[in-house]
């Protein structure tokens, strides 16, 4: 098995467990003589490029066990996507550092890049273990039941939207929480485990695997509210109209070096739904918020299942390059039959992963098209753990004297 250096890097949007991965994968590269130095590179692909490494073996272990139970990205995150030069003058910096176990912690464009990489290596004849560790907040991952982020971020947007239920109830009005998910719906079908009674939010679900409609969305509003006297929606970022076209791509020029455009760092497509309702309806007290980045990293709400398969799969990945059987590969995630929760992992090819999402199955999505079914909550249940308990007043009158 070849011996020397490791690399380790982390793209994409941030999560909560994320660095659970990088420390998963740093202690069990410690503790084989095969790897030697252990690099991080920081802010992703763009610090390889710019060869702005540290070193990871001289971090102490309970300042990496701090780091683990930290939110975001400890190294720093990129969405970077190397051109064929730069792939070039990675295998330069690779060999330069006689790097051989090389890692990259992220989504499907993360996995993309890793293949990438993986692939000039190969063509190169340089001998280089390259291992993609999974993350993403979206779940949208292919040969994945779930990914490390997502229980996370899912239990950040259902008690954010349980308190928004709850806030909506005492001052009646219709409320519209705009969620991450840029073509799979699943941290947005999440907003259903908010729900306690059953009247509560979210009253409306609206995902991307679904065609969007203003007017019929109107009309869904009109009528929830009619009957409550309120009303409670979850909506994607990327929800498209009956073509495809993102609403919110209608507001934003930026791209990212994917080709991803930016959907989130604007509250616009909360604000025209807003007005819409306002337009088309008596309805006068409209809000909408925007949860954007505050799902991906917002501390003190760790799922415990999250955290724990967070580390695990960085754990593996370092595992199988050293069995030295593939060079390659990234390591998925799969749920085990039966009513207990419980998952086994396994190396799968990088070609599987990557760029390409899978999309929230048609069994989740109620025949409506605006919530989910309870198979969804069956799935999402575990994957979040505990959520608050909240209690509601009888309501019994006082006879008046």
């Amino acid at each position: 098995m070849t011996k020397g250096n490791m690399l380790i890097g982390q793209s994409g949007g941030p999560t909560v467990v994320i660095n659970q991965s990088l420390v998963g994968a740093i202690l069990q590269a410690k503790q084989h003589k095969k790897i030697g130095a252990i690099y991080g590179a920081l802010h992703g692909m763009k610090g390889i490029l710019e060869e702005n490494f540290i070193d990871l073996r001289k971090e102490s272990l309970a300042e990496l066990e701090r780091i683990a139970n930290t939110p975001a990205s400890a190294l720093g995150s990129a969405r970077k996507k190397p051109t064929d030069e730069e792939c070039a003058r990675v295998f330069e910096i690779l060999k330069k550092y006689n790097i051989r176990y090389y890692f990259y912690i992220g989504g499907n464009d993360s996995a993309e890049s890793t293949h990438i990489i993986n692939e000039q290596a190969r063509k190169f004849g340089y001998d280089l273990r390259c291992y993609h560790i999974p993350k993403t907040i979206d779940n949208d991952l292919k040969e994945n039941d779930h990914t490390p982020g997502f229980g996370s971020a899912a239990k950040f947007v259902a008690c954010a939207i349980m308190g928004d239920n709850l806030d909506c109830r005492a001052m009646p009005g219709v409320k519209i929480d705009v969620i991450m998910g840029r073509h799979a719906g699943f941290l947005t079908a999440a907003a259903a485990l908010a729900r306690v009674y059953p009247d509560d939010g979210p009253n409306l679900i609206y995902l991307p695997e679904r065609p969007f409609s203003t007017g019929k969305f109107c009309a869904d509003v009109e009528a929830v509210y009619k009957k409550l006297g309120r009303c409670v929606v979850a909506v994607s970022e990327g929800i498209s109209d009956e073509k495809g076209v993102a609403i919110a791509a209608k507001f934003s020029k930026e791209v990212d070096s994917h080709g991803n455009v930016q959907l989130s760092g604007t509250g616009a497509l909360g604000d025209l739904l807003a007005t819409e309702i306002k337009k088309r309806t008596s309805i006068t007290r409209v809000r909408a918020d925007t949860f954007g980045y505050l799902q991906r990293s917002f501390a003190g709400l760790v799922s415990e299942v999250d955290a724990k398969e967070a580390r695990t799969v960085g754990m593996l990945a370092v595992k199988e390059a050293l069995k030295g059987k593939e060079p390659s590969g990234s390591i998925a995630i799969r749920r085990k039959p039966g009513k207990k929760y419980a998952v086994t992992f396994e190396r799968v090819p990088l070609a599987n992963v990557s760029k390409e999402t899978r999309h929230v199955p048609d069994n989740f999505i109620s025949k409506s098209g605006n919530d989910v079914t309870q198979a969804f909550l069956d799935y999402a249940r575990p994957l979040v753990g505990k959520l608050p308990v909240i209690g509601r007043l009888k309501g019994v009158k006082v006879v008046k004297k």
